[in-house]
């Protein structure tokens, strides 16, 4: 039979786990990240859809995959022209 005190520690730890549970799922919404396209004046949120488009941008020119933050300026210039000239 379970004492009063084994009780609070179950609640105790309901409230401990699920205060954690909605801190982290709130990172996730505001952990956005956004590119401004000085060139086309306008932000581009960098999500699952815009992954997508840029493997494909990738694929397209036939080489190896490299993430974005590693690109050059002028390489990021080019994907975002590409990237407005497709849509």
């Amino acid at each position: 039979m379970p004492t009063m005190k084994t009780g609070k520690n179950l609640i105790g730890q309901a409230i401990l786990g699920s205060t954690l549970f909605f801190s982290i799922a709130g990172l996730g919404c505001a952990a956005r990240v956004t590119y401004y396209d000085a060139d086309h004046h306008d932000y581009h949120r960098w999500d699952n859809h815009e992954i997508t488009i840029y493997r494909s941008y990738w694929e397209g020119r036939h080489e190896h995959y490299r993430e974005y933050s590693t690109l050059t300026p002028a390489e990021q210039r080019d994907y975002w022209n590409w990237r407005h000239n497709r849509s």
